[in-house]
């Protein structure tokens, strides 16, 4: 055991970083499984992030846009502090030195993305945003006396002593270990969502739902996990993770068409290819269904543009063998986002004393079923700022602490790769873009045994998150934003409400559904 005055924030991403920064010179420990930049879903981010920054357009305007793509279960009260904040995280990273894409006149290029009602995602170098913004965290996080990273190491585990988090068990990330427990005063979680939990995802591949597994395991409440996000335009290239076709092509006039040549969404939706996500991954997943082969055709409006102004969609595509300026991409549907998590409340605080979530392992209310494009990086920022200054004005003033130097004991057991593929091809096949009772029953049977056989925290950890998604997935007998049942498809207005469970609430589901 290692006990230290240090608050412990697992994960490296955006939040964990913005977070460390405005907790400074508060002493801080980041617990980080990759090299700093490598593996956190925020560098991978292409589009950017949401903020009324352009004349004409307002925090009202970006909040009623919010609470429309999310299906009528946004918070209200949260949609309007995440969009009024929203400037101000611009102009703070922009002074840090994050170099948004800025025109002639100096001022913020904005891009369109689907659901919003004008022009306001924040880009940089087309499609470099997350990764650009978080080189510039990481510049001034090394820069930063008060903040120690620990690369190379996981967290496995929540230490909990009536109701109140005291400390956080860790691991090695790349080779077996034995854990060590990490005492301090407050857990901040920042890492990230579930998205690999599914076979077909664009999350990077240790994304896969351990925090909000870890949270519910140590008894924290979870809210809207049936709500998981699929990105209508991945690249169909065989690529694990998958490669994303960034929303801002869509912005940009590039439409969707089969192997027809036919732009089927235009009598889907009168927003066409800009429609909410939900509806564009549904429309994808059907043409590829029925065999028409979906795929998105920037040729006529970028030509050869597309290269140098998407250069990750340029790259992607290459690895591929796809030529963008004279093929179409073909594109399917991946687990992106989830808009469920570790419940939070206005402060960023969970149902656990001393243990306060940002990022996409929260769910703070402002995505309701269907994330509004670019609205994660934005909530990311606002939260980590929220937690930071309530971590701080809960604990008062601390003096400097000494750096933690973890002595691993040794450890032989490995996550089993295969019994995890075949769990996230459960996941993909019941619980993905159209789900039913059936087949969300059959997954919660290979989740089951799957865990039953998990040798390690981590995987248990696992385990935990894909049970809450496809338990409240069950429960849920409609179909409302990202959720999508076949057998229930209307909304229910009745349900227009967010789910609230427990880990122990979503066994007995899948206990109960197991026995039918």
């Amino acid at each position: 055991m290692i006990d230290t005055q240090r608050i412990v924030i697992v994960g490296a991403g955006l939040g964990a970083l913005y977070a460390a920064l405005s907790l400074a010179p508060r002493p801080v420990l980041v617990i980080s499984p990759e090299t700093l930049g490598e593996g956190a879903s925020s560098a991978w981010a292409q589009g950017g992030v949401a903020a009324a920054m352009s004349v004409g357009d307002t925090p009202a305007s970006h909040a009623r846009d919010t609470m429309t793509a999310g299906a009528g279960t946004v918070s209200p009260e949260i949609a309007r502090l995440v969009t009024e904040d929203a400037r101000q995280h611009i102009l703070a990273l922009t002074e840090l030195g994050t170099p948004f894409d800025r025109n002639d006149a100096g001022d913020y290029v904005m891009s369109r993305e689907a659901a919003h009602s004008q022009a306001r995602v924040v880009r940089v170098k087309g499609d470099q945003a997350g990764r650009e913004i978080m080189q510039t965290l990481i510049g001034a996080v090394r820069q930063t006396p008060s903040v120690q990273v620990l690369e190379g190491v996981l967290a496995s585990g929540l230490e909990v002593e009536d109701g109140r988090v005291t400390g956080v068990w860790i691991e090695r990330a790349y080779e077996p270990s034995g854990a060590i427990l990490v005492k301090c005063p407050a857990v901040l979680l920042a890492g990230g969502g579930s998205g690999g939990l599914f076979s077909v995802t664009t999350n990077p591949p240790r994304i896969r739902g351990q925090v909000i597994g870890m949270a519910a395991r140590a008894g924290a409440r979870i809210a809207d996990p049936e709500f998981v996000q699929f990105h209508p335009t991945a690249i169909a290239s065989g690529e694990d993770p998958a490669p994303l076709a960034t929303e801002a092509l869509r912005g940009e006039g590039a439409t969707l068409i089969n192997n027809r040549g036919e732009r089927f969404m235009i009598p889907v939706h009168p927003d066409a290819e800009l429609a909410p996500r939900d509806i564009v991954a549904r429309a994808v997943y059907v043409e590829r269904q029925a065999g028409r082969e979906p795929a998105l055709d920037t040729r006529a409006v970028l030509g050869e543009e597309v290269l140098t102004r998407f250069p990750a969609v340029a790259d992607a595509c290459k690895r591929a063998g796809i030529d963008p300026v004279s093929q179409p991409i073909p594109v399917a549907p991946a687990a992106h986002y989830h808009m469920g998590g570790v419940d939070t409340d206005v402060g960023g605080r969970s149902s656990l004393d001393r243990l306060w979530v940002c990022g996409e392992a929260s769910s703070t209310g402002l995505h309701g079923a269907n994330r509004l494009a670019s609205n994660g990086l934005l909530e990311a920022l606002v939260f980590a700022r929220i937690c930071a200054l309530g971590i701080a004005a809960e604990l008062g003033n601390s003096d400097a602490a000494p750096e933690v130097a973890p002595d691993f004991p040794p450890g032989d057991i490995p996550v089993n790769e295969a019994a995890l593929q075949r769990m996230r091809k459960a996941m993909t096949d019941g619980v993905g873009v159209v789900r039913d009772a059936e087949g969300l029953k059959s997954a919660l049977r290979v989740i089951a045994e799957v865990e039953a056989n998990a040798m390690t925290e981590t995987m248990r950890n696992m385990t935990a998150t894909a049970t809450l998604i496809a338990a409240a997935a069950l429960a849920r007998e409609e179909s409302r934003g990202g959720h999508f049942r076949s057998d229930f498809p209307e909304t229910d207005p009745k349900m227009a409400h967010r789910t609230k469970i427990t880990l122990a609430e979503a066994l007995n589901i899948r206990a109960a559904a197991l026995e039918d």
